[in-house]
């Protein structure tokens, strides 16, 4: 197993480098299997949307194609799909996946108004988002 870094990441979905899209694109289509960290994801959709100027739904379409290769291993895939779906719902995609790493949790105490705000219902109860008293 290896682990990629950010940049290999992009590359892959921006194919903006030819030599280093291709190169990354090997590795994804080698047969090794590939851990990418959460942290690396969380870089990557902030790359995707600052630099790139990508829109959330083609973001979450990029990360899914990504996340859904056979070869490609996550810690947590059920809570990096339910941050993906809030993500697409309206809440930052760092704000959706501290929410859904926080699953389980009486609440998640923050001072983001709009955090709170827009996470009202989409946790189910499983954990609120709040502002400490």
């Amino acid at each position: 197993m290896i682990a990629v870094d950010t940049n290999v990441v992009v590359r892959l979905l921006t194919q903006d480098d030819e030599t280093q899209s291709q190169q990354s694109l090997r590795l994804f289509q080698d047969e090794v299997t590939i851990f990418i960290p959460t942290t690396v994801i969380l870089e990557t959709a902030w790359v995707l949307r600052a630099v790139y100027e990508f829109k959330p739904g083609a973001i979450c379409a990029a990360l899914r194609q990504v996340l859904g290769l056979t070869n490609v291993q996550v810690k947590q895939g059920q809570q990096l799909a339910l941050a993906l779906q809030w993500y697409e719902s309206g809440l930052d995609f760092a704000d959706a996946l501290h929410l859904a790493q926080s699953q389980g949790c009486e609440a998640l105490y923050t001072f983001d108004q709009q955090f709170v705000k827009r996470a009202q219902g989409l946790a189910n109860g499983e954990a609120r988002v709040v502002v400490p008293d």
